[in-house]
């Protein structure tokens, strides 16, 4: 079961690395299914795009697991820009059409390595769709939908490019870049599909020390395979690179600012950026906000305890049903899908898969967390589980399930959980380094989440394994003179717990925390009047909302 980063789009669990957005299957953070005209999208879509992968979105070693980091604060970089970098910030972007009428696409350099931008550069993906209004035009618009690993150029032809406000649309180039390793941008690649099938059918939830072996096997051999398939690229692929490919785009589109809106794992790369680059922030949207302070066990914790705060809600919501296939109370719903799970783990049921994959715990697992994403996805979620427990027809929860590791009919899967293991193991030390650091703290985990909390602590295992050492450490965001950032929080958000971006807020020097008291992953876009009122007004006049604004 990788845990994304997550964001609210497109597919930011299922193991795959130190976690932290989602936005999938990040995931990362999202947007899924319901009646909002704005999300008329498949889950598939708001899960690749929410790719929060909880062992990734929860990484960050540190002496005191359990506190946040010390007051080391991310600094800005130099105003002025290097002449090595003069090449790459001077560039010309050559678009074409590409995709659905009216996008362009075009291929963007920069250095794979900064601190050797002579040594060799990285090709990156981009793409736009042109302003649609004749009012002024106020620039280009940057967006992302998390995971790490979503890929931002898909979401933009599926989603944003068509689907955020139209006066938005009107005044702004809507624009793109897949982050290096991602997607179209030199993707990362670990397994093929029969591969990827058995390791996402790994028990992760391990009995005894036999199990506990397959599991960290599976691990090694994931790790392995980034190693063997991607290792120019593999050294490369931090939060920290990303957010500065994204100021050599700013230039190379001519924005002297940039206008910004992350969702998930998207509100970290955008804090970082401003981190970076105060002074050329411009209207920046951090929607499902992540603290990039918190060490791993801390994250872990946290979102842990987010999942399961969701699924109260789904429960809740389940019993109010004329049907629930998990019971008529809601204290007995995580009782009785544990006690299925149990019931899985022992012996899979049929899912009528061609490829012969049957249902057990692992798979059904990460179907229920796929949903937990997003309230539109429940009354699927009930539907799936009606089948598998009353009729032991495993096919609902699979399709779930691939829908979060962005499985193909074919038994293809994008590079979505490839890339969000690369970035989360490369930005923060993993969270656990031995079998045995997991088990001491599973206890605490399974107190946060009686139903999740064991998979979602074996999860943030698999960066133990990883080829390449970290770079990076938790710290805070300050971008001390930035102009006014909007931050976003879901006061029910199982990827990206409320707090989390109640502390980003607090860091921030120009923060403006916004509130939206609900359900789901992120909140622009999700059919809340207020919310998106308030940030269509920072978008298109520069109007911040209060401080603490709630909706």
């Amino acid at each position: 079961m990788h845990t994304r980063r997550s964001s609210p789009v497109s597919p930011d669990p299922g193991p795959t690395g130190n976690g932290r957005q989602s936005s999938h299957p990040s995931r990362r953070s999202g947007r899924g299914p319901s009646s909002s005209p704005w999300r008329a999208r498949t889950l598939g879509a708001f899960l690749a795009a929410a790719t929060l992968l909880l062992s990734a979105c929860t990484s960050g070693g540190s002496p005191n697991p359990g506190r946040p980091a010390a007051e080391a604060a991310l600094a800005a970089l130099p105003r002025s820009t290097p002449a090595a970098l003069a090449p790459y910030y001077g560039q010309k972007l050559s678009w074409r059409d590409c995709g659905a009428p009216g996008f362009q696409c075009a291929t963007m350099r920069a250095p794979l390595d900064y601190a050797k931008p002579d040594a060799g550069s990285i090709r990156l993906a981009v793409a736009r769709k042109k302003a649609t209004g004749r009012d002024e035009r106020l620039g280009s618009l940057l967006v992302n939908p998390g995971g790490p690993g979503g890929s931002a150029i898909g979401y933009l032809q599926q989603y944003a490019g068509i689907g955020y406000p139209a006066d938005v649309r009107a005044r702004y180039d809507m624009v793109a870049v897949d982050p290096r390793g991602v997607a179209r941008s030199e993707p990362v690649k670990c397994l093929d599909g029969r591969a990827m099938d058995r390791y996402t059918q790994t028990d992760f939830t391990p009995d005894d020390e036999k199990e506990t072996e397959k599991l960290v096997g599976a691990y090694k051999r994931f790790a392995e395979g980034c190693g063997a398939h991607s290792p120019g690229v593999l050294r490369h692929l931090s939060t920290t690179e990303a957010a500065r490919d994204m100021d050599i785009l700013r230039a190379a589109l001519g924005d002297e600012k940039l206008t910004y809106v992350g969702a998930s794992y998207g509100t970290f790369l955008g804090a970082t950026y401003a981190g970076l680059f105060p002074d050329r922030v411009g209207r920046l949207v951090l929607d499902g906000a992540m603290d990039p302070s918190l060490p791993a066990r801390r994250m872990n914790l946290d979102q842990t305890a987010g999942f399961e705060t969701a699924f109260q809600a789904f429960a809740r919501d389940c019993v109010r049903q004329p049907e629930c296939p998990l019971g008529t109370k809601a204290a007995e719903v995580g009782k009785n899908l544990k006690s299925f799970f149990r019931k899985l783990d022992a012996k899979p049921i049929p899912t009528g898969d061609p490829d012969g994959r049957r249902l057990g715990e692992s798979l059904a697992t990460t179907g229920v967390i796929a949903a937990m994403y997003d309230e539109g996805a429940w009354g699927q979620l009930r539907d799936a589980l009606t089948s598998a427990m009353e009729e032991k027809d495993g096919a609902g929860l699979l399709a779930l399930s691939d829908s979060y590791y962005e499985r193909d009919a074919g038994g293809d899967y994008t590079n979505l959980m490839f890339a969000n293991a690369a970035v989360n193991c490369l930005d923060l030390p993993p969270a656990f380094a031995t079998p045995d650091d997991v088990r001491t703290s599973l206890p605490a985990f399974e107190k946060a989440s009686p139903v999740f909390g064991e998979g979602l602590a074996w999860a943030t295992l698999n960066c133990a394994y990883w080829p390449v050492a970290p770079t990076g450490e938790p710290h805070r965001i300050e971008a001390k003179g930035a102009a006014p950032i909007i931050v976003v929080g879901t006061t029910r958000d199982p990827a990206t717990p409320y707090r989390w971006a109640q502390a980003l807020s607090r860091q921030l020097s120009s923060a403006r925390l916004l509130t939206y008291e609900g359900d789901g992953h992120t909140a622009y876009g999700r059919g809340s009047a207020c919310v998106d009122r308030t940030i269509n007004a920072y978008l298109l006049r520069g109007t911040p909302p209060t401080r603490e604004k709630r909706c």
